[in-house]
């Protein structure tokens, strides 16, 4: 395992973005909310404060070495292992990205800081951004998101409404439902008056499908969930599975990008094969090596097992 990437992960299969290779920008679970459904468990640093939590040229030399190695994604992402936009020198890392490649840039962010005028400018140097919204009042958003101290649902909606107002690229907002949080008629409502306000491209419906952060959260069946998004309008998308035509796009497979995967998120055996274009027995094979040093937890979510590095 000594050839792992620290802060590049992937190319890995996307529900929103198709083949993403991913920039980890921020230590493990460094953020600014701590969300009941998180998949990587626990936030263990919630906090506001920017500085540059990795060094930025040492991003970018993996990135470079990492671009010369794989398959060209479809997008190189800025997201990971916490909130991307806490990184001081966030919006310097995109405009370096672009030098170095063609590739669209996206950012996965909660949104949270799009309050700073300074986080929204760096935000406006990617191709798409896609922050998140899982509550339209204050009650619903500390179950759910349970933020930093500073950060309430008015001021993470203002933030969203002010960027969208600066911002000429395309904007992808998920909501998260989980049953009985977030899923009335009255929920959804105030959540429908908030994306009015934002005014995205796109909203697209996520749920509970991987193992999460505190136990009981209920995801919801595709069948609710098309039905919520069709009360949140035409531009309102149920989040689909992995796609298998990532199948056939060929990726040099090395242990430490299945192991890079698994320390980023809980993987089924699908998502490593769609993942990286193996077949199952020799992802299996990664598996089983790792379960025998002890690198690796099982957790299953509904009938699906799925494998996350400790």
């Amino acid at each position: 395992m000594t050839d792992e990437k620290q802060y590049i992960f992937g190319p890995v299969p996307s529900r929103r973005l198709g083949l993403s290779l991913g920039v980890d920008i921020v230590p493990f679970k460094v953020c600014t909310l701590d969300c009941v459904y998180c998949q990587l468990g626990r936030t263990t640093e919630k906090t506001i404060e920017r500085k540059e939590y990795v060094p930025v040229e040492a991003v970018l030399s993996e990135l470079k070495q990492r671009l010369t190695e794989s398959v060209r994604p479809d997008f190189i992402s800025l997201s990971g292992s916490g909130e991307p936009t806490l990184h001081s020198r966030f919006g310097q890392i995109i405009e370096s990205i672009k030098k170095i490649t063609d590739i669209p840039v996206a950012v996965l962010t909660n949104g949270t800081l799009l309050t700073d005028k300074s986080v929204r400018d760096d935000c406006c140097l990617a191709d798409v951004v896609l922050p998140s919204l899982d509550a339209g009042d204050e009650a619903t958003f500390q179950k759910i998101n349970r933020p930093c101290p500073d950060i309430s649902i008015e001021k993470l909606i203002d933030g969203l409404v002010s960027f969208r107002n600066s911002f000429s690229g395309r904007l992808w907002l998920e909501v998260f439902l989980i049953e009985g949080l977030n899923t009335s008629s009255d929920a959804i409502s105030k959540i429908s008056a908030a994306i009015d306000r934002i005014r995205p491209d796109k909203v697209q419906l996520n749920t509970a499908v991987r193992p999460t952060a505190e136990a009981g959260v209920t995801k919801l069946d595709y069948r609710a969930l098309d039905s919520i998004a069709k009360k949140l309008g035409d531009n309102c998308e149920v989040i689909a599975d992995f796609s298998t035509q990532l199948l056939g796009k060929h990726i040099e497979t090395k242990a430490e990008h299945v192991f890079s995967m698994l320390k980023r998120r809980p993987c089924s055996l699908n998502d490593i094969c769609s993942g990286l274009s193996i077949n199952p027995n020799e992802a299996l094979k990664y598996i089983n090596s790792f379960r025998n040093q002890g690198l690796i937890i099982e957790q299953r979510k509904g009938r699906t097992l799925y494998f996350k590095a400790i």
